[in-house]
């Protein structure tokens, strides 16, 4: 009981890790061909999250994985009933990393045009695909009695799970927004703080609707609980100090309202795993989904060791590649031999 709550916990940190981390990478592909008009603006948008973006992405891996470790009967009932999906999101998880290394491959406009088009449109998919599919947890998918999805593409898209990737693509814009304009100077960070400024209103909105949205499709009424309305502060707080041009604050207020956000998913789910719309006797349940103890307690071992250390590495690349970068730094030198 106490090893498949802790497995739970350890699932839903990681998904938040992922959101906090990869989010602002996500928002700066978005933004990049916006924030920048030239290619050395661009260059510099990229280069933000250049060191970053892939140790970013590794959350998104090893949260799979603890799903696969700790919960397997889970695991394998989502991702067979979101295989179309998944499909989708490889598909923009790939291009969007192959963009960062080929984009600056030939140099003709043409061909850093089609690979801006493609990072942006790999950046997209990934928040709405996989808010979408969270947004599925909660508000439950048709599941029977032998755990096994019954449906068909078409039920993975109800309003509330839609709205749920269009508030995490949100999210994401206004991370990453705030982190340009933590990261450049120049025209770049002007542009960036401008389109903060303007992504602030519609998530606000988005996050105050969502929110109680999603306490009500699970059930747990009309008031929130302390994860929400610490996540409704936050974002109020985030819109006020993009007003006000407090970039490293805004950051951190963007980071909390994301990171409470995708809590507040996992802690209305709870103890459900998947909401079944079959039947709330085939909810899949912590209990009934979770590997034998001894699996438990060995991947246990296993995360307080290494996590630890994974924490230590990324603290330390990010200490290492803090400093701004200028727009500048990727123009032609005009200073002859």
């Amino acid at each position: 009981m106490a090893l498949t709550t802790f497995w739970f916990v350890v699932t839903a940190v990681l998904w938040t890790g992922f959101f906090v981390l990869e989010g602002f990478d996500l928002g700066v592909g978005m933004l990049h061909t916006v924030v920048a008009r030239d290619e050395p603006g661009r260059r510099a948008a990229i280069n933000t999250i250049g060191p970053l973006w892939d140790g970013n992405e590794v959350w998104l891996i090893v949260a799979a994985a603890a799903m696969f470790a700790a919960f397997p009967d889970w695991y394998a009932t989502l991702f067979s009933a979101l295989y179309l999906a998944l499909v989708l999101l490889l598909v923009g998880l790939i291009v969007r990393g192959v963009s960062f290394e080929f984009r600056g491959k030939v140099d003709g406009p043409r061909w850093r045009r089609t690979w801006d088009v493609l990072l942006t449109g790999g950046s997209l998919l990934v928040p709405l695909l996989i808010g979408i599919a969270l947004g599925d947890l909660v508000h439950g998918l048709p599941i029977d009695g032998n755990q096994e999805f019954t449906g068909g593409f078409g039920d993975l898209f109800s309003w509330y799970s839609v709205f749920a990737g269009i508030t995490l693509v949100l999210l994401c814009l206004l991370h990453g927004a705030i982190f340009i304009a933590l990261k450049t100077v120049g025209a770049v960070q002007r542009r960036a703080r401008l389109l903060a400024r303007r992504i602030a209103p519609p998530t606000v909105l988005a996050v105050l609707a969502f929110l109680p949205w999603t306490h009500a499709t699970a059930g747990e009424g009309a008031l929130p609980d302390i994860v929400e309305l610490i996540a409704m502060l936050a974002v109020l707080a985030a819109g006020w100090l993009v007003a006000v041009r407090h970039d490293g604050w805004a950051f951190v207020a963007t980071a909390v309202t994301i990171a409470t956000t995708v809590l507040s998913l996992f802690v209305d789910l709870y103890p459900r795993l998947i909401v079944s719309t079959v039947d709330p006797a085939y909810d899949l349940t912590v209990h009934n989904s979770a590997a034998g103890g001894y699996a438990l307690k060995v991947i246990s071992v296993v995360a307080v060791v290494f996590l630890p250390l994974v924490l230590a590495y990324q603290g330390w690349t990010y200490h290492v590649f803090r400093l701004r970068i200028s727009a500048d730094d990727f123009r032609p030198s005009t200073t002859a031999d």
